[in-house]
């Protein structure tokens, strides 16, 4: 049985939320919501943290499984996971000592969704890095 002809949930909203830059400008609203998730993932740290987490077998990865990689102190991971999650980025639970981790996909699909280019735009900026008029 094939998958093909099944919708893919919330992807109409992920389209309507956020059209790639080079067809239309950001409303304020927007832009300060994605500004938020960019420069969570401006500090390489966080931008690490969401990797170990998003490639974690499983999808979700224990706190405690992500100290280790870092030469900071589980106080500054701590502080990482809470602006990666406010930024909307990842989830978290408690699960009786630990807090457990995973990247929420339609964040990841509005920031990959702002920032495709058209085909039209593409072949601009080629034509316009090429000195073509």
């Amino acid at each position: 049985m094939s998958n093909s002809g099944l919708p893919v949930i919330g992807q109409d909203d992920q389209a309507a939320c956020c059209s790639p830059m080079v067809r239309e400008p950001l409303d304020e609203e927007a832009a300060a919501a994605l500004a938020k998730m960019f420069k969570a993932l401006s500090d390489p740290v966080r931008l690490r943290l969401l990797s170990l987490i998003a490639s974690h077998e499983g999808g979700e990865a224990c706190v405690c499984d992500l100290i280790g990689p870092f030469d900071v102190s589980q106080p500054t991971i701590s502080h990482h996971l809470k602006v990666l999650r406010e930024a909307g980025l990842v989830g978290s639970e408690r699960r009786g000592t630990w807090v457990y981790y995973w990247v929420l996909p339609a964040a990841l699909a509005q920031l990959s969704s702002l920032l495709q280019a058209t085909d039209e735009a593409v072949a601009a900026g080629v034509d316009r890095a090429a000195g073509v008029a």
